[in-house]
């Protein structure tokens, strides 16, 4: 099937605009869910035919082995308009269901599973032989009526009964492996809200959880306290790891803000940015940052905080470029750089930069300049390395932020665009500067 067959496709249900009855929306509703599942099947043939082309194009190259399948994931990500590491996560599943588990992809494409229960089939048994994995995608999926109105969690607790039937020392191993893995992690939410969270074995958690609503249930409802178990609850952690004397305190560990002069300073609107969350609305930003110079005592304190300048183009709202002789990004480009670009730069990666990247490279003339240089995760940065990858960037235009284009080995192109600075003057603010004289703040 060519992919202009799918887009025609496509374009016909583009044309559907209502539907007769209930009934008719509910068998469409259906029938576009088996649409899904058919798709995510076939991508899943799709992903797995590339990674094996490109594998034997390089080998045949006389490339080593560890650079066979380099790149291949971020294509993948790319096309489904995902990250690089879900490319990964896509790819992994492709790989195990078109060669270890095919029973699995049939019903994938026949709509009996979407591509999320098949991920828990393959993420059960990701731990057993390719031998022990094929028992168990026919057991549990040659016959469509065993997985008949199974959820998730059926299916999950499933699979890990037989996976431990077949290879219990495999599943020990499995879980001892999870919890050498153990982590922290954080995702912002709406309402500049953000997560917390504490990946560990389950008996911690457990005892985490027992301990803070024990505390919390001791202080809600005594006296005056106007907080909820839950709100009780969040505060408790936040104290207990930071070391602080109250949550309402300023967080001691320095955040990024980038905010306009106006808008810091005066009564702007616009928007400012929030490094790891986002942008977030003016009056919030004015509250982090008077709720940032509050000690303990709940006094002023300015000396908590550092204000840099930078100058962005008005109209742009590009940064003011830097350049370098050298071939490394010195402190203070790259992190103009990293202010400019906020997050890895390739299109639909949200991941935080790792490296500053000369665009054009290095060998081939490219410069050590804000403009020849983007920041990319880990991951991208190692994915443009492979053979076939082209990018550039384009000529510098006034009223236009920073933008470069590049090529994956497959001709496709992407384009990526720096997000705009927030700006609201043309020219300095005369407040900024009596308060740079007078409260010593960094320029």
């Amino acid at each position: 099937m060519e992919a202009s067959e799918v887009l025609e496709f496509v374009a016909r249900l583009q044309h559907i605009t209502e539907v007769p009855d209930t009934r008719s929306a509910i068998d469409l509703i259906e029938a576009l869910e088996t649409v899904k599942s058919a798709s995510a099947a076939l991508q899943a043939s799709a992903s797995d035919a590339v990674a094996t082309m490109t594998s034997a194009e390089r080998k045949a190259m006389g490339k080593p082995k560890s650079a066979w399948r380099t790149g291949v994931a971020s294509q993948i990500g790319l096309a489904r308009r995902e990250s690089p590491n879900k490319g990964g996560r896509y790819l992994r599943l492709a790989r195990a269901l078109v060669h270890e588990m095919p029973h699995t992809h049939a019903r994938l494409l026949a709509g009996d599973l979407n591509e999320w229960r098949a991920s828990i089939l393959v993420r059960e048994t990701d731990c057993l032989t390719a031998d022990d994995r094929r028992e168990i995608d026919k057991r549990m999926c040659s016959d469509p009526s065993v997985l008949k109105n199974k959820g998730d969690n059926a299916i999950e607790a499933t699979a890990r009964a037989l996976a431990a039937e077949l290879d219990a020392s495999a599943v020990v191993e499995k879980r001892a492996k999870a919890f050498r893995e153990r982590r922290t992690g954080s995702r912002p939410l709406p309402d500049c809200m953000g997560e917390f969270s504490t990946l560990t074995s389950m008996d911690r958690v457990l005892s985490m959880w027992a301990t803070l609503r024990r505390d919390a249930d001791s202080i809600a409802g005594v006296g005056d306290e106007p907080r909820t178990r839950d709100q009780i609850m969040a505060d408790l952690a936040y104290e207990r790891i930071t070391g602080a004397a109250t949550a309402t305190a300023g967080a001691p560990v320095a955040v990024n803000l980038v905010i306009s002069d106006e808008t810091l300073l005066g009564a702007g609107t616009k928007s400012a940015h929030l490094d790891g969350y986002g942008d977030i609305p003016a009056a919030i930003a004015r509250h982090l940052v008077s709720e940032a110079c509050t000690n303990s005592n709940g006094k002023k304190d300015v000396t908590t905080l550092t204000l840099r300048r930078l100058y962005a183009n008005p109209d742009s709202g590009a940064l003011t470029a830097m350049e370098s002789k050298s071939r490394h990004f010195p402190t203070g480009l790259a992190r103009l750089i990293d202010v400019r670009d906020r997050s890895c730069r390739t299109p639909w990666c949200d991941a935080p930069i790792r490296h500053r990247d000369h665009i054009l490279p290095h060998a081939r003339g490219g410069e050590t300049s804000a403009h020849n240089g983007a920041g990319l995760c880990a991951a991208c940065n190692q994915a443009k390395e492979a053979e076939g990858w082209k990018s550039e960037p384009r000529p510098k235009k006034a009223g236009v932020v920073h933008i470069y284009d590049f090529e994956t080995p497959t001709g496709h192109g992407y384009t990526s665009e720096a997000p705009r600075m927030p700006v609201a003057r043309r020219y300095p603010s005369f407040v900024e500067d009596d308060l740079v004289l007078e409260l010593g703040w960094a320029a």
